[in-house]
């Protein structure tokens, strides 16, 4: 089989062409990816000039360029979409390009995907689409759950789950969908609140904490996610849709935040509140008993042994995270720079 991944050389993306190498060795993979400042290259390092480099190929293109979509896909069977923006701080300030690659861009690869006969376009998408629940409630989300995205980024999603289905619907193109909770481990970009926590204080800064910290959201193990895609191209049906995520019991973004302190053997005085963002979601939890029923998955990493595997990687892995950083220095200045 050959497989599209657009946005390989991103968080998730890396982390599924690492899997899916690893599970299914005889596949081919094209990485599609525009390498924006969140795909990095040295997160395949390991596949390139190995084993798996006679069925890998890497090209560097953006998905909203029809002509170099359309050219990557020749002989693909399965498109798997990662590509998108996704750190909801820089949507508030920037919502443009979330509406151009996260919408916009999700057509253009809809539109080539039809053109090609693809088996299976699957669409990786955001618990965020379905909004927030109360902190008092019990809810969880599920594939039943009512759209209300509340940030441009949540939106740009949203737009673009309802593109994936119209494909679906108007063109008969085979879809499916995953909407999964937020994903931490090996490769995230240190922008996010897991990796920036670890990564500060491996430098010996403070871990800025959103004001009241109290905001709960459900924590996927990057690995226990990829697992659920092959689950869903092995076994899920065309035109559905499955939630995903990773935990049965809540946890306040402080709370994960001293959890990380105490891992890494560091004190309390190195939290650090800072101004909350507009619009910031105080909830998310995911119901994933249709995955687990239909398709036999669920999570397999707890979150105490991720966040400490995560913790691990980090340590070992400065070279990697550093640079990244340090380009980005004015950006996490502006953006928690901010004291309550």
């Amino acid at each position: 089989m050959k497989i599209l991944v657009t946005g390989g050389a991103g968080f998730i993306g890396s982390n599924f062409i690492h899997f899916w190498f690893a599970n299914h060795p005889e596949d081919e993979i094209v990485n599609f990816d525009k390498l924006t400042y969140a795909g990095n290259l040295e997160s395949l390092k390991d596949i390139v000039g190995q084993k798996f480099d006679d069925r890998y190929i890497f090209v560097k293109g953006d998905i909203c360029d029809a002509g170099a979509v359309e050219g990557a896909l020749k002989g693909v069977d399965v498109i798997v979409h990662f590509a998108a923006e996704s750190h909801v701080d820089r949507s508030i300030t920037g919502p443009a390009e979330f509406v151009r690659t996260n919408v916009v861009g999700t057509q253009v690869l809809l539109d080539a995907a039809v053109k090609a006969g693809v088996k299976r376009f699957h669409h990786v998408s955001t618990d965020e689409v379905f909004g927030q629940i109360p902190l008092d409630s019990a809810e969880k989300f599920n594939e039943r759950t009512k759209y209300a995205p509340r940030s441009p980024y949540a939106a740009s999603k949203a737009a673009a789950d309802h593109m994936v289905n119209a494909y679906s619907m108007t063109y008969a193109l085979p879809i499916t969908i995953t909407n999964c909770s937020n994903n931490y481990g090996p490769y995230h970009f240190p922008e996010k609140f897991i990796p920036l926590a670890i990564t500060n204080l491996l430098e010996g800064k403070k871990i800025p904490i959103y004001t009241p910290g109290t905001q709960v959201r459900d924590w996927l193990y990057v690995e226990d996610h990829c697992r659920a895609i092959e689950a869903v191209l092995q076994k899920g049906k065309a035109g559905e849709t499955y939630c995903v995520g990773g935990m049965n019991e809540e946890i306040s973004n402080l709370d994960v935040a001293k959890k990380i302190i105490k891992l890494t053997g560091k004190s309390e005085d190195d939290l650090e509140f800072v101004k909350d963002r507009p619009g910031h979601d105080v909830k998310y939890a995911i119901d994933w008993a249709k995955i687990n029923k239909e398709l036999g998955w669920e999570p397999q990493v707890s979150f105490e042994e991720g966040l400490a595997k995560t913790i691990e990687w980090y340590k070992a892995n400065e070279k990697w995270w550093k640079p990244l950083k340090e380009k980005n220095a004015e950006y996490y200045k502006q953006q928690y720079g901010r004291p309550k």
